[in-house]
């Protein structure tokens, strides 16, 4: 049985274009110093919601909600994660997932079950062990990355930044390394700690970072 640490019944913003609930789901093996949601990491956490609960109430938000968004922790190291987004879909719901793409044989099974992804980018090749806390972490996410570009499912890359997990020639050099992989669509996310921002936007040559990208945003907060 899938492990769901938590829900949020209805956001505009985790699945761009629709009304979506979320799951959350138990579980994560990296350990990235900025992560918002720590109490995911375990396996299996306290609390949390049963699947028949979230299923339930799934069921009674049919034609009120558009999408279902499976996030984390990292939904892709559940192994019961294909079966719950199958009863979702025979709710006739679309299907989002937020990933980090430590998992990329699971994730090519899961993408033609998906609508989107948002597909986390943690560093530049480098500095990516250094962000994860664990070993050839850059791997399997670049084999995520070529199968969810050769998929044609509806995508976003994404990646948060602060000066202090790689400095800001590096960012700009993984920007040009995504365009160059064939990525069209990526976020910046700004870090925070203690609800205070960590990058100062005046020092983002925003232009630049954004430059052949189809859709670039540069998020606060």
């Amino acid at each position: 049985m899938i492990r769901v640490g938590g829900m949020t019944p209805l956001t505009s913003i985790d699945f761009p274009g629709r009304l979506a609930a979320v799951l959350y789901l138990q579980g994560c093996p990296w350990r990235c110093g900025y992560c918002h949601n720590p109490e995911l990491l375990p396996a299996r956490g306290q609390g949390g919601v049963a699947w028949a609960q979230a299923e339930a109430f799934l069921h009674r938000r049919v034609g009120l909600l558009d999408a279902v968004v499976f996030s984390g922790g990292e939904p892709t190291s559940q192994a019961a994660l294909p079966d719950a987004i199958a009863q979702v879909k025979a709710m006739c719901y679309q299907v989002g997932l937020h990933t980090s793409g430590m998992y990329p044989a699971r994730l090519r099974q899961l993408l033609p079950q998906l609508d989107w992804i948002g597909l986390d980018i943690k560093a530049p090749d480098a500095h990516y062990d250094a962000v994860t806390g664990r070993r050839d972490s850059a791997r399997p996410v670049g084999e995520a990355l070529e199968a969810v570009l050769a998929s044609g499912v509806a995508y976003e890359c994404r990646t948060t930044w602060h000066p202090g997990l790689f400095p800001l020639p590096a960012l700009y050099g993984l920007a040009e390394d995504l365009f160059a992989r064939g990525v069209r669509h990526w976020a910046l996310q700004e870090c925070r700690e203690e609800g205070r921002g960590l990058v100062a936007e005046a020092t983002l040559d925003l232009q630049r970072l954004g430059a052949g990208f189809e859709r670039f945003c540069f998020r606060r907060g």
